[in-house]
């Protein structure tokens, strides 16, 4: 995802959060384990710790991972993903 993208999803979650919390607060979980991620590599690297790191580099692969999962169940009707509109 581009940082372009991942503003686009905040401003659309900023937008309709009373609607729908639920989705606002999984995306906060996303952006937030995405953001561990990024400040946890360089910790990990600098302990010399590789157990972390695989913990770490899957956290900065979350939040394209997490759109990927919800495009894929929208199109099969299995979860409505109201928001996949703001990512065109």
């Amino acid at each position: 995802m581009t940082l372009l993208q991942l503003h686009a999803l905040k401003v659309w979650h900023a937008r309709h959060g009373r609607r729908q919390p639920f989705e606002k607060q999984v995306w906060d979980l996303v952006v937030t384990l995405w953001l561990s991620g990024w400040v946890g590599v360089p910790a990990t690297l600098l302990l010399h710790s590789t157990g972390p790191l695989w913990g770490c580099a899957a956290a900065i692969c979350l939040p394209g991972a997490y759109v990927r999962v919800r495009r894929w169940l929208h199109v099969r009707r299995i979860v409505r993903c109201d928001w996949m509109q703001a990512l065109r």
